[in-house]
């Protein structure tokens, strides 16, 4: 993936960001992507959804995901 590498667009500079990257891209690689050998998504030939996902569908878990868990406030570092 390109958000490992430096110096581009798409780096990310917060750990937390990359990993909100790489669910996202696992998320449509799983549920929303039609693989030639299966001919249907990973998730659904693994029993764990009955249909191809949308990209509005994933959108609406971060919506939920946020309305439920807002975000937490910034503490301080901790000061050594």
């Amino acid at each position: 993936m390109r958000r490992y590498t430096r110096l581009t667009n798409a780096f990310s500079k917060k750990v937390e960001n990359l990993a909100h990257a790489v669910s996202l891209h696992y998320m449509h690689y799983d549920f929303a992507r039609v693989h030639q050998t299966l001919k249907t998504t990973p998730a659904q030939a693994a029993g764990v959804a009955d249909h191809k996902w949308s990209l509005h569908e994933i959108a609406a878990l971060l919506d939920l995901n946020l309305t439920h868990y807002p975000a937490s406030p910034r503490s301080s570092p901790p000061e050594w």
